[in-house]
């Protein structure tokens, strides 16, 4: 099933992790929908963000659980993908930050 662009990344990640790997290895980081796939999210980065792919690298993160006193609950599972850009590529948004 195909899904737009707008849908299919659903928020950058500001992690320190990805903020050295950004700036070491030029690779972003984005919190994407859990039924997309690599070819999706790589259509849907180079259309919204106008940059070149060169790799998506995608894992599901599983929930943890939470406890609040005796009540046990369980956050979402998520899917993250870490896309490389090709070389000369830069991402705007993240350079005034």
């Amino acid at each position: 099933m195909k899904h737009a662009p707008q849908d299919v990344l659903v928020s950058p990640l500001l992690t320190e992790k990805l903020t050295a790997m950004r700036e070491s290895a030029n690779k972003v980081g984005f919190v994407v929908r859990g039924n997309a796939n690599r070819i999706e999210i790589k259509r849907a980065v180079e259309l919204a963000l106008k940059v070149r792919v060169e790799r998506v690298h995608v894992m599901n993160v599983p929930g943890k659980m939470k406890r609040l006193g005796r009540f046990a609950g369980k956050r979402p599972d998520w899917k993250k993908a870490i896309v490389t850009l090709k070389e000369g590529e830069k991402l705007e948004m993240y350079e005034g930050a």
